[in-house]
């Protein structure tokens, strides 16, 4: 996952409420849930002793934000200076609430969708209806071609008469044109991860050859149903797939590039809380990969990490705290601006932490 969509939340200041909840809206008691889940969120954030600013905004969020359709989650990661909202593909098995000096990222990392930019493009030849997805919720659009008939009439006597057919296909084409100008539009803006393109077999197809490569090449074609008759569950499900395709496929060549970084003994490769600590303290590290870190800690001066006192001394850090290692490690890659990428089985690092290095770091022998 790209760093850059915690930076705001890193740069603010402690301390940090961190929610992962159910927020799922498939019952007809989902909004009473709703309520309950938010006054024992409000009463663990308040025993915490968390302000009540905080706690407001904690509360803003979840009862502003769009309700997930169906089956999802919701994480809410808030201080004074920022709030981070993010709807998330699987709802979490139970409610999450943590307050702490650092935001704990690691579930939204690991989460198959949370809430990428991405572009739903329902076309037809007279048209299309266009939503764009990202972290705020979802905005939806219209785009009506002005160009008529799309459709050839059977026949015409007259001797200004010209070949309906092909008036019906410049016509379509016109429309296709406008739908894809919007959609190039939305897409410069956004900067989505994939433009998903519902409709019937030819206004798919038409589309598709109308965008530019730089839009085209993030284009996926979905067969759900012509745009005035999508079937919504097997777009969402269709959508879903693509993002836990691509995940797998970021966390296999995530781990490819340990493994063969780790086996050919090049150096730009480490595990271990000691080594991942001593990458992220000199921004060696290209990707982070956080597998089970259970309950684990490091320690900080506030700006460099370290496992243990000594090697925090050796630093010259004068004083120190002890963070838990699932929140300072994500934040200082956000930091550094590496990529964040959850371990799966194909790799079982020591202290449940590994990384790919930028660059081969000249450490002590117990930091590789």
């Amino acid at each position: 996952m790209k760093a850059e969509r915690f930076r705001t939340l890193a740069r603010a200041h402690g301390p940090f409420a961190s929610v992962y909840y159910d927020d799922s809206h498939d019952t007809e008691d989902a909004a009473e849930q709703e309520r309950i889940r938010l006054r024992h969120i409000e009463a663990v954030l308040a025993r915490e002793g968390l302000d009540e600013h905080v706690i407001g905004r904690v509360r803003h969020a979840v009862l502003d934000g769009e309700p997930a359709v169906g089956r999802g989650g919701r994480a809410v990661v808030a201080c004074r200076d920022a709030v981070l909202t993010e709807h998330l593909e699987h709802s979490p098995p139970e409610t999450t609430v943590r307050v702490s000096d650092l935001p704990y990222l690691m579930p939204i990392v690991a989460d198959t969708k949370v809430s990428e930019p991405y572009i739903v493009v329902s076309v037809d030849h007279t048209g299309a209806d266009i939503t764009s997805h990202d972290r705020t919720g979802a905005h939806s659009e219209t785009v009506d071609g002005a160009a008529y008939p799309v459709h050839a009439a059977s026949s015409a006597e007259s001797p200004d008469y010209v070949d309906p057919k092909r008036r019906s296909q410049e016509a379509a084409h016109k429309n296709i044109r406008a739908v894809a100008e919007r959609v190039c539009a939305l897409a410069d803006q956004l900067r989505p991860e994939a433009v998903f393109v519902v409709g019937e077999v030819t206004s798919r197809a038409d589309l598709m050859q109308a965008l530019p490569y730089r839009v085209g090449q993030r284009a996926v074609e979905i067969a759900a149903g012509a745009r005035h008759s999508i079937d919504d569950d097997a777009l969402r499900a269709d959508i879903a797939q693509f993002f836990t395709d691509r995940q797998a496929v970021d966390i296999a060549a995530a781990a490819e590039r340990f493994s063969a970084q780790r086996d050919g003994e090049t150096g730009r490769a480490t595990e271990g809380l000691a080594g991942v600590c001593a990458g992220l303290r000199e921004g060696a590290v290209r990707t982070l990969i956080v597998g089970d870190l259970g309950d684990a800690t490091v320690l900080t001066d506030g700006h460099a990490l370290a496992p243990d006192p000594n090697t925090m001394l050796e630093l010259g850090a004068r004083r120190m705290s002890v963070v838990r290692a699932d929140e300072a490690l994500p934040l200082a890659a956000v930091l550094t601006e590496a990529e964040i990428v959850p371990a799966d089985a194909r790799i079982a690092p020591r202290d449940g932490v590994c990384a790919v290095l930028r660059y081969r770091r000249r450490g002590k022998a117990s930091e590789h």
